[in-house]
């Protein structure tokens, strides 16, 4: 718990809430339900373990702050996340409803859990230590099998890794989940086109060889779809892309829409994760407060290229 004026808001609350949703609740000293909500609050803070942070504001002698929070009443505790407001409640609520409301909003520990090792790894792979972080995922996976996070990094590095096998292995489990999610879909068809390259004899041609054969016949969709593949295991992800579009352009049906799925394959493979609220988000709060001066902001390259293969997929489909 951490007492909050105007003068350190900025770093403790909107700052903080961008790693860490923080809870800021409005009291004051003459408010006699804030007698026994402040200890509540304070018990729940304890008993959740880091997953939030515990704000007290005393309205009295910040009177700017609950102001711009529009406090009309005491006691009132509103949640912010990622430097915004995104709910609140008003009054002394009893432990079960203070919980239940956090856990709408809050990670569950599984899911800090997740983010953690997701963290660690991500360290470990930029420092070049790819064994170290097949390691900590792995065990990870072993700890908890249904940890999505840790199955799609895990398989994504063996595939990354050339442990073809492996990465068949622990991508099994997730194929079998129904719907199937779309990013194991894509790391199935990814795991495809290697294996593809490493047993077909036309994943050594040249591709000289397979433009050859296209020039004799648009449409040899086979053809066109090795030649996709063996782009993908050299990670031309755009050449393969602009291969797969040509045999949707021309068949849309052909090999049950495989050119099609595999092209989302490619896209959702390439997708950038989304970026974490920074402190510079330009903008105000819900409540009004001021937080930074309006900033331009750059689309990711990458980004912007997804967005535009996804635009010419979708002319083409119609």
């Amino acid at each position: 718990m951490i007492d909050v004026t105007m003068a350190n808001f900025e770093q403790e609350v909107i700052a903080a809430s961008m790693t860490t949703p923080v809870l800021v609740y409005f009291w004051a000293p003459w408010c006699g339900p804030c007698k026994s909500l402040g200890p509540l609050l304070e018990k729940v803070e304890a008993e959740y373990a880091g997953r939030f942070t515990l704000a007290k504001v005393n309205s009295d002698d910040e009177q700017q702050l609950a102001t711009a929070f529009g406090i009309r009443s005491l006691p009132t505790c509103v949640l912010l996340m990622g430097g915004r407001p995104v709910d609140g409640f008003t009054g002394a609520l009893p432990e079960g409803r203070i919980k239940e409301f956090l856990d709408k909003h809050l990670p569950s520990e599984g899911e800090l859990m997740a983010q953690a090792v997701a963290e660690e790894t991500q360290e470990l792979m930029d420092s070049g230590d790819l064994q170290s972080a097949l390691d900590k995922l792995g065990d990870a996976l072993a700890a908890d099998p249904a940890n999505h996070e840790a199955r799609f990094d895990y398989v994504k590095l063996l595939i990354s890794t050339g442990q073809l096998q492996e990465a068949e292995a622990a991508l099994a489990p997730a194929l079998l989940h129904i719907p199937l999610q779309l990013r194991f879909e894509a790391l199935r068809q990814w795991l495809q086109a290697l294996k593809f390259v490493a047993t077909d004899p036309r994943g050594q041609w040249p591709l000289e060889q397979f433009d050859a054969l296209i020039a004799q016949n648009k449409r040899d969709f086979d053809a066109r779809l090795a030649k996709a593949r063996v782009l993908m295991a050299d990670g031309d992800w755009t050449a393969a892309m602009d291969e797969l579009l040509e045999i949707i352009l021309r068949d849309k049906k052909w090999s049950d829409e495989l050119p099609r799925k595999t092209f989302i394959a490619i896209l959702e493979l390439l997708t950038p994760p989304k970026p974490k609220a920074a402190a510079g988000t330009p903008g105000k709060t819900a409540a009004g407060i001021e937080l930074v001066g309006a900033l331009a902001v750059q689309e990711d390259p990458q980004a912007a290229m997804v967005s535009a293969y996804r635009r010419k997929l979708s002319m083409t489909l119609n």
